[in-house]
């Protein structure tokens, strides 16, 4: 186990909050990978849980790694803040950010790390996530410039980035604590250098937990003014790729009611009731986003599968 190679380059910085045995699970993840990172350090963001508090003393005692372990406390603070405290601990080129409750495939940061040290232009890259927990599933974020993270976000949170990138972009906003700090911290980077890209592995390396009470799930609540924070926050960047961006809001919201609407059509070739949702819709129909004519393929479909 100690006989493999270890990027010398890479630094890992693995956030903790009451995560339990879904820390450990985190850990003991990097402690499997074909290229072992350099160093770990576990950033504890004020943890109460006895159990959380019982690992990360066990993990300082008894390192589960083949690699040095440091594990760094903190009040309360958020993500944000707990990622910029490990992160100015480290000292390599090259870091790598894992929340607490996730885990690596095996290859994730050989593959990862090979797609950043192969193309100069990159400040981050990922790969595409299989999700566990409530939905088994396969995400394939696309990654991109500048314009392409304005609409919506591309890149996990579990990524690995450039440090100097990190310094330029002034680091994850610790004022962002209900979500989107990730997606805010990618344009933030590719503002900060002119050109950049952020690479995704298009292979589900990453293992994403799925959970209805996630930060994740929950941050979708104020998706609204998070995206409203974003836009002014980065208002030059808006104002430069407006076009891209809106382009980017209405393609997604064409793909979700072109899925709506199918499925819709489905259960009615199927000869099933509509859910209570699905008849609102048809019986008032959103206008000038689609909806209406949306509305209309729906009922000419039913009609003409009716017996």
């Amino acid at each position: 186990m100690e006989n493999r190679p270890v990027a010398q380059d890479v630094e890992t910085v693995v956030t903790s909050y009451n995560q339990g045995k879904m820390l450990l699970e985190a850990v003991r993840s990097l402690g499997g990978q074909t290229l072992l990172p350099k160093r770990v350090i576990v950033v504890d963001d004020g943890s109460t849980d006895t159990e959380t508090l019982r690992l990360l003393a066990d993990m300082e005692a008894e390192p589960p790694l083949p690699v040095p372990l440091v594990v760094v406390r903190q009040p309360n603070r958020g993500v944000s803040a707990a990622r910029n405290a490990g992160i100015g601990r480290t000292q390599s080129p090259m870091v790598l950010v894992l929340d607490g409750d996730d885990r690596l495939g095996p290859c994730y940061l050989e593959q990862v790390r090979r797609l950043l040290a192969e193309h100069d232009s990159m400040v981050a890259a990922s790969s595409w996530i299989r999700t566990f927990g409530v939905l088994d599933a396969v995400v394939r974020p696309g990654g991109g410039r500048l314009p392409d993270f304005l609409a919506r976000n591309a890149c996990p949170a579990t990524h690995v980035f450039r440090r100097e990138a990190w310094e330029k972009s002034g680091g994850y906003d610790e004022s962002m604590r209900s979500g989107f700090e990730d997606w805010d911290f990618f344009i933030s980077m590719l503002e900060a250098v002119p050109g950049a890209r952020i690479g995704i592995v298009q292979e589900p390396l990453l293992e994403y937990r799925t959970a209805p009470a996630s930060a994740n799930i929950k941050s979708m609540e104020k998706r609204l003014d998070l995206i409203r924070f974003l836009v002014g926050k980065h208002r030059r960047s808006y104002q430069a790729y407006v076009e891209q961006a809106v382009l980017g809001f209405e393609a997604a919201s064409i793909a979700r009611l072109a899925g709506w609407e199918g499925e819709m059509r489905q259960t009615m070739a199927q000869g099933r009731p509509l859910s209570t949702a699905a008849q609102n819709f048809v019986q008032n129909p959103t206008y000038g986003d689609g909806g209406m004519a949306a509305a209309v393929r729906i009922v000419s479909h039913g009609k003409n599968t009716s017996p």
